[in-house]
């Protein structure tokens, strides 16, 4: 009987947009996985609060994938408090799938450039495999050292019949999107259609959220991270 693969797509979601789809449907179709689980974060340590909660972030992704086949919406990380850590969440799940389910990491190339400062990352491979796509502007070459490292210890052409343990990569087609810059369009009261869902659209409306926030300054960043 083949061995299950879940794929875990974290982020903040802050609101989910064509670019997290593309990738999660790149990542199922690619990687054969029989699920891909977008899985909010509550809060992230490496990041600021984001312009939603947790609740309305989780189900803007539910709005989004609904009714899609090999998507989920994952809401343990929104139900923690204090820090999110990615090895945390994959030992949980590790708990209560068994040890012989695939889990495979989901994540662009700029997260795993910034790996080495996530918390813990040299356990990741010990609970999942990390299935990595390049994001627009952001190069696989020169990663950092240990990175490299890790990359020429684990990394493989095609997805091991294994529960974790290898990096893999995957194509997909280019979707730029800048989160910053789509919340600046949704502040201004525009509605996006071609970068945000519908359903996803009518939930802004409907909640009031991304309008202006004239207590908050600074850059904000986009969409990622552990």
């Amino acid at each position: 009987m083949p061995r299950r693969r879940i794929g875990i797509l974290g982020g903040t979601f802050d609101p989910i947009h064509v670019g997290h789809l593309a990738l999660g449907r790149a990542a199922r179709d690619a990687l054969r996985l029989d699920e891909v689980r977008f899985m909010p974060t509550g809060r992230s340590w490496q990041k600021e609060d984001s312009r939603a909660d947790a609740r309305q972030r989780l189900e803007m992704v539910r709005l989004a994938i609904a009714g899609e086949h090999g998507l989920a919406a994952d809401p343990r990380e929104t139900l923690r408090t204090g820090a999110t850590y990615t090895v945390d969440t994959l030992a949980e799940l590790r708990d209560e799938l068994g040890p012989e389910v695939a889990l495979v990491l989901l994540m662009g190339s700029d997260q795993l450039r910034n790996l080495a400062t996530w918390h813990r990352w040299d356990e990741l491979l010990r609970l999942a495999h990390i299935g990595c796509t390049q994001r627009e502007r952001v190069s696989l070459d020169r990663l950092p050292p240990e990175v490299e490292a890790m990359l020429d210890a684990h990394g493989r052409d095609a997805l091991p019949d294994a529960a974790a343990g290898a990096i893999v990569f995957f194509g997909m087609p280019p979707v730029p999107v800048s989160a910053t810059a789509l919340r600046e369009r949704l502040a201004r009261g525009e509605r996006p259609a071609e970068l945000v869902p519908r359903a996803v659209l009518d939930y802004i409306d409907s909640n009031g959220l991304y309008r202006p926030d004239p207590g908050r300054d600074g850059i904000e960043n986009d969409d990622s991270g552990p």
